[in-house]
């Protein structure tokens, strides 16, 4: 153990000694959440929050049902509970279970409200009979957010009150959109990151500025909360797995791998029959993603194997989760993480189109038919993500179909349309919020435009959308490789080689990419770096 989580764990049972208003624990976290309610019933419900700042559902429920066992009547107890059984950043909830923890307290909201001894109790009360109440979600949402806003406008002070608020405006942001989007993400980022500087060991500080900042833009703000979320609550998958959504914007692949990996694990050692395998499935989906970034080519095939058997078995096994629950998950990963190796290791493959064939299978396929000069193949990819875009489909859909188009007309030497489909492609993109996580579409559209104006000769116009895309996704190899590519062909030496450098600085894979022979042959031939 190195010094500094030896000291984390120090502070952390010292803290945990000192009395039931607040616990610091050394694998969830710390927080300070005073109730009315005995010491015994305090500490399940103190370690129940705890959790819930990181998303830990399953686990937080068991801890405030605990809670209420000891104590029937512990409103908070319920108040937590029906806040841990839906995603709050999802767009879509499921009231049902929520609105019966409810119930279980009191069979009417004043009757429920009577059972909170403090005016501010009441107020977080107040809030959740808001969100699990009657009428649309998108206003659902909103109330509750205006909610914990007057109550955080009351209790300014109050840390818990402050990061639930925070998250309220994550999860208000999700059915706002436009303008407003970014000013409440900032907004929630700025109070999260206020607690996290005065409290860094508590679990929703950390992890609302990652959700808060998770942008190109604002990632940097982000950077030393994604270093420490893993230490503060190791118990809860998602905590190992959150701070990978800022180190993809940083092209951290190392972290990004590693993270994933160890999220996946305890997901593994979490999971029991009949729950959700979300965590191991999303954690499974960025961490293949980490390893082709870095060329661990051999580990993304585990993580294929590993998502098939998830998807197929029924409980859990050496290289995975099997399992009935989230079968239906498992099998989209399954397609997904096939079609990024295929695009991320450029091992080409010409697969059946049908109806059936999910999005980013069919963008794979035309790729692939492009590169391997099967015009007809790459013409009915292209025809069937039209036909789906005729059909009302938008957004990532039609960017691909605009992809497509713009392969098919490179392939039969038709360079200006080519390159007004892929105009048109970022017609889509530009007006949409920045990349998060793993590539979408799984050959980004910047790399793709490029890559295309490079086989066009075009290599200035490659030079300015291989710098569009690395300011999207820095560190990304194919778009290095590409930018290196395109400023040796006009004799740019100097930024040829920094960028080739670059490259190979974070590879440490996969011979079989071409790019990084070129970039070290390169370095040896010409000034400017060295392996």
């Amino acid at each position: 153990m190195n010094k500094r989580l030896k000291k984390l764990v120090l502070i952390a049972t010292l803290a945990f000694i000192a009395g039931p208003i607040s616990a610091q624990f050394d694998n969830v976290g710390a927080i300070n959440f005073p109730t009315s309610e005995s010491e015994e019933a305090q500490q399940y419900f103190l370690r129940g929050v705890a959790i819930l700042h990181s998303f830990g559902w399953e686990q937080a429920q068991e801890q405030f049902q605990r809670a209420q066992e000891i104590a029937p009547d512990f409103a908070m107890a319920y108040w937590g509970e029906s806040l841990a059984y839906n995603h709050p950043l999802f767009s879509g909830m499921d009231a049902t279970e929520p609105r019966n923890v409810l119930q279980r307290l009191g069979p009417t909201s004043e009757i429920r409200l009577s059972k909170a001894p403090t005016d501010r109790e009441k107020g977080f009360l107040t809030a959740v009979e808001i969100l699990w109440g009657e009428g649309e979600i998108a206003d659902r949402k909103i109330g509750y957010m205006e909610a914990m806003e007057n109550l955080y406008n009351k209790y300014s002070d109050d840390d818990e009150v402050a990061a639930f608020y925070a998250l309220s405006l994550l999860s208000a942001r999700a059915v706002s959109g436009g303008d407003l989007d970014n000013r409440m993400a900032v907004r929630a980022g700025t109070i999260a990151l206020d607690i996290f500087n005065r409290r860094p060991m508590h679990p929703g500080a950390a992890h609302y500025t990652i959700h808060s900042f998770d942008d190109p833009i604002h990632a940097p703000l982000a950077l030393e909360a994604a270093y420490r979320y893993a230490e503060i609550a190791p118990a809860v998958s998602h905590a190992r797995h959150m701070p990978t959504h800022i180190f993809i914007q940083h092209g951290m692949w190392d972290l990004v791998s590693g993270n994933n990996q160890s999220a996946f694990e305890a997901a593994r050692e979490l999971w029991r029959p009949g729950q959700s395998m979300g965590d191991a499935i999303h954690s499974l989906d960025w961490g293949q993603y980490g390893d082709l970034q870095k060329g661990d080519y051999e580990k993304a095939r585990l993580w294929i194997d590993r998502i098939e058997t998830m998807s197929t078995q029924g409980g859990f096994a050496e290289g995975g989760a099997r399992g009935t629950s989230g079968a239906a998950r498992a099998n989209n990963t399954v397609a997904l993480t096939k079609n990024r190796y295929i695009v991320d290791t450029e091992e080409w493959r010409i697969q059946d189109v049908t109806k059936d064939s999910p999005d980013h299978e069919l963008l794979a396929t035309a790729l692939s038919a492009y590169h391997l000069e099967d015009q007809v193949t790459l013409q009915a990819a292209e025809q069937e993500l039209k036909r789906r875009v005729d059909e009302g489909e938008e957004g990532y859909t039609a960017i691909m179909a605009s992809q497509a188009s713009g392969l098919l007309h490179a392939s039969m030497d038709h360079p200006d349309v080519a390159i007004r489909f892929f105009n048109q492609a970022v017609d889509i993109v530009e007006p949409m919020a920045p990349p998060r996580g793993s590539a979408n579409p799984i050959k980004p559209l910047y790399e793709m435009y490029g890559e295309v104006l490079l086989d066009l000769g075009r290599h200035e116009d490659a030079i300015e959308q291989f710098e569009i895309s690395l300011q999207r996704m820095p560190n990304r190899p194919r778009s290095l490789w590409g930018m290196a590519n395109a400023q040796a062909a006009i004799g740019r030496t100097d930024l040829a080689a920094e960028h080739y450098q670059m490259l190979v600085n974070i590879w440490a894979g996969s011979e079989s990419f071409g790019g990084i022979t070129e970039a070290r042959s390169y370095l040896i031939d010409n000034a400017g770096g060295s392996e």
